[in-house]
């Protein structure tokens, strides 16, 4: 036999692996709720498991796959069980996943309009879509000064909107001269920590992050954040930015937007707001109340990635007006020069974010859309609410357990009575025996259980299940604890 001359997979056996990478697919969604929700592996027993080199001549793509079976899957934590109540919900579904391998077959690379104008059109009117979807402030959409862009996170998202804050702080001068050591920003005790990460890469510093005072509902406090302010500038600073959340990570408090938008307006600052997974929840009409005062913001994400059944990674972010964020990111080399951009007719996408290529990411979110259809999507957010909901009055009817707060959406903080040492051993055991999983959080300084609603396939019956597990291992490490 002579050499080979190609050892690309031919477009028939691209079909033939496809097919059984798909029934993998289905298969595990049909499994995954028996598997232990958490992974048991030990560090370092994966890689142990794996060759030591590469191999020199190719493998069978059935090879592949049974090790996917005999050495991957045993060191997954599955976010897509049903008994996935843990951090965030990272759901996905069939349309996503089948939007997302198209986006890998075509392989686009949309930097510019240029490259692929369906890929930043499409993602261009998505976001328009979700303007009117969400109940979004009319500024957001591209028809105005204002626009939207799909990211990779909210991590992302909110070091876009710092630099774009940054930069009309100072007259845009902070790209050509450095940046002034004077600037600083706002945040509350609650907010996610990519924003002290975004500060410190958009070289403002920790030092220059205020983190202002919350209230007993664990929201940032306005009459905090105006003392904060008022000070600063009497000290000589410069006040730039502030991040309000919609939904914070630990316990799901919604920052009050119309009196730090006041003040965000009154003072100077760019307002951000964050509302990664709780964002999802404005699809219902019932819940766009959270999100009041958004017509403050000068930028805005939530990332479909959490809980609008769209795989990772999906941020959808909003500006108010695209000329400072465009000005404050764009640099045109010669070699990406055309046409069509000096136009001025068309996005050129790379000018909304920090990296310069970007994927097909709007696909996805386009099958999602049109699959489900609004009302498709509603059904299920509203359906988690209620689950959560239900779980939330089982805690407060119990004599063993208390709500921690009152659960805006689909996110429930409880605690047992015990305290913290009796909690994280709960949490231990509970997560341990592997039927569900669930992290934890501290609020008021207090070790507090976290229970979060929003998995593609959670239904009653893994939400009772779950609570009859609680009350189970409370039960047994009670006992134990009074002989």
């Amino acid at each position: 036999m002579g050499p080979r001359e190609s050892f690309h997979m031919t477009p028939e056996e691209f079909r033939r692996h496809g097919r059984a990478v798909v029934d993998w697919i289905a298969d595990y969604w049909e499994r995954v709720e028996r598997l232990p929700v958490l992974s048991m592996v030990q560090p370092g027993d994966i890689r142990a498991a794996l060759p030591a080199s590469p191999p020199i001549d190719g493998e069978p793509f059935e090879a592949l796959l049974h090790d996917i079976d005999s050495v991957i899957l045993s060191g997954l934590t599955h976010w897509q069980s049903p008994n996935f109540f843990a951090f965030f919900p990272a759901n996905t579904s069939g349309p996503a996943i089948l939007g997302e391998l198209l986006s890998a077959g075509l392989g686009v690379q949309g930097m510019l309009w240029l490259t692929s104008p369906a890929c930043t059109e499409l993602e261009t009117h998505v976001l328009d879509w979700l303007v009117e979807m969400l109940g979004l402030p009319g500024s957001f959409k591209s028809g105005s000064t204002g626009g939207g862009v799909i990211q990779d996170s909210a991590s992302s998202a909110a070091l876009c909107a710092l630099l774009a804050a940054r930069e009309r702080a100072t007259g845009f001068l902070s790209n050509e001269k450095g940046c002034d050591g004077r600037l600083v920003a706002y945040a509350s005790t609650q907010t996610h920590s990519s924003v002290e990460k975004a500060v410190t890469i958009a070289g403002l510093g920790r030092a220059n992050l205020r983190l202002v005072e919350v209230d007993a509902a664990f929201a940032m406090r306005p009459d905090a954040l105006a003392t904060r302010v008022v000070e600063d500038r009497r000290a000589g600073l410069l006040p730039c930015f502030v991040c309000a959340t919609v939904g914070t990570t630990s316990s799901n408090a919604v920052d009050p937007l119309p009196p730090i938008g006041r003040i965000a307006r009154e003072q100077g600052l760019w307002l951000h707001v964050d509302a990664a997974m709780a964002g999802t929840a404005a699809i219902c009409p019932e819940f766009r109340h959270l999100q009041d005062g958004l017509e403050f913001a000068d930028s805005y994400c939530f990332n479909p990635h959490k809980w609008m059944f769209t795989n990772f990674d999906c941020d959808c972010f909003w500006v108010a007006d695209r000329t400072a964020l465009v000005r404050t990111l764009s640099i045109l080399p010669e070699y990406l020069k055309n046409r069509a951009t000096e136009s001025g007719a068309v996005i050129d996408y790379r000018d909304w974010q920090i990296p310069l290529g970007r994927r097909f990411r709007a696909l996805k979110l386009w099958f999602v859309i049109r699959s489900y259809g609004v009302s498709g999507l509603q059904y299920h957010v509203r359906r988690h609410i209620e689950l959560a909901q239900t779980f939330a009055s089982w805690v407060e009817a119990s004599d063993r357990f208390e709500l921690a707060m009152r659960p805006p959406l689909n996110l429930v903080c409880f605690r047992h009575r015990r305290g913290d040492v009796f909690n994280r051993d709960l949490l231990d055991r509970v997560n341990q025996g592997g039927s569900f999983y669930m992290t934890h959080t501290t609020l008021e300084g207090r070790f507090t259980l976290r229970f979060c609603v929003g998995q593609t396939r959670t239904e009653e019956r893994h939400v009772e299940a779950a609570w009859r597990q609680i009350q189970a291992v409370a039960a047994d490490l009670e006992r134990k604890a009074s002989r």
